[in-house]
């Protein structure tokens, strides 16, 4: 029976798509699937420098070549900027946003509570008089503005985790728009995921941190005010390099393109992908819609994935 929900992917044109990332894709769409929840795929280009639609339409190409399909067409969040001020606006008419003009380093250097995680805002700029943000605004740069935070209430949060359990964070005031113009992530994923009705969130678990954040978020837009968000969170294992940091284009054969110069077809990357997440056996062919039965949540890995890149015969016969 379908939730009526969806499930997103949600990359960063930011570079090629390597096997982490696939494999992440994979589980987003295999969950969406068998959650009868439709899978939608979203391009997170908010990174106007370091993003490229050409970049973007290599990704949609490598997903499309591994047998993922998506309900609709991709949504390109640079499209979005109208739908992320609106938020931002809502969110300032109840009081809930303020101006900051501290630098990373005013905020690392800053005292902070006993037991503030680490980089939490220390709440410099909460209460500046108007007269001291209009003179700090005079002083910026040409070009640039305060940046935008969200004044919380400092509450605990927990989120439960399909696969982690509980993860609490106090939420602290985290940035929305940035002294540059640019949309902060917390704020764009949040609105985007509520106007796409997401209600399924599969990302690696780097990323497990920002969910109490972004769950309290959503209860602010939503009108709730409780910290709760009804998303079924599921944050899934890194895949690592051989030196055990986070799987990059210095490791080797980790795209689709890579592997293709060695001889490698998509199909058999996404056995490759699959085998390591005990759904299928080494070297068996599979396709997607196979694996949706094979999806038993408890049984995944627990630990990162660390591909071996010692040529075409540890991946086929």
């Amino acid at each position: 029976m379908g939730t009526g929900g969806a499930g997103r992917f949600a990359p960063s044109p930011s570079g090629d798509l390597h096997l982490g990332n696939l494999r992440t894709a994979l589980l987003a769409w295999l969950f969406a699937r068998a959650s009868g929840r439709a899978a939608l795929l979203r391009v997170e280009d908010l990174d106007t420098p370091r993003s490229s639609r050409d970049c973007a339409d290599r990704q949609i190409a490598d997903l499309a070549a591994l047998g993922l399909e998506w309900d609709g067409p991709p949504v390109y969040q640079s499209d979005r900027r109208a739908a992320y001020d609106a938020a931002i606006d809502s969110l300032a008419a109840a009081d809930l946003v303020y101006p900051c003009f501290c630098t990373r380093r005013d905020i690392l250097q800053a005292p902070r509570a006993p037991h503030s995680p680490p980089g939490a805002y220390p709440g410099t700029c909460r209460d500046l008089p108007a007269d001291r943000v209009a003179e700090l605004t005079a002083a910026l740069p040409l070009g640039r503005a305060p940046a935008l935070r969200l004044r919380s209430d400092g509450r605990a949060v927990t989120v439960n985790d399909l696969l982690c359990g509980e993860h609490t964070g106090v939420v602290d005031d985290f940035v929305l728009l940035r002294g540059d113009g640019m949309v902060a992530y917390n704020l764009a994923v949040i609105v985007d995921d509520l106007a796409q009705g997401v209600d399924q969130v599969l990302r690696a678990d780097d990323l497990l941190t920002s969910a109490p954040r972004q769950a309290y978020l959503a209860s602010l837009l939503t009108g709730t005010d409780d910290g709760a968000w009804p998303a079924q969170w599921i944050h899934v294992p890194l895949a690592l390099g051989p030196d055990g940091k986070r799987l990059a284009k210095r490791h080797g054969a980790v795209t689709l393109s890579d592997l293709s110069a060695l001889g490698i077809t998509p199909p058999q990357a996404l056995t490759l992908i699959a085998a390591s997440l005990g759904l299928a056996a080494p070297h068996e062919p599979v396709t997607p819609h196979q694996l949706i039965a094979r999806l038993v949540p408890s049984a995944l890995p627990t630990t990162p994935w660390t591909p071996g890149f010692l040529g075409r015969g540890d991946l086929v016969e």
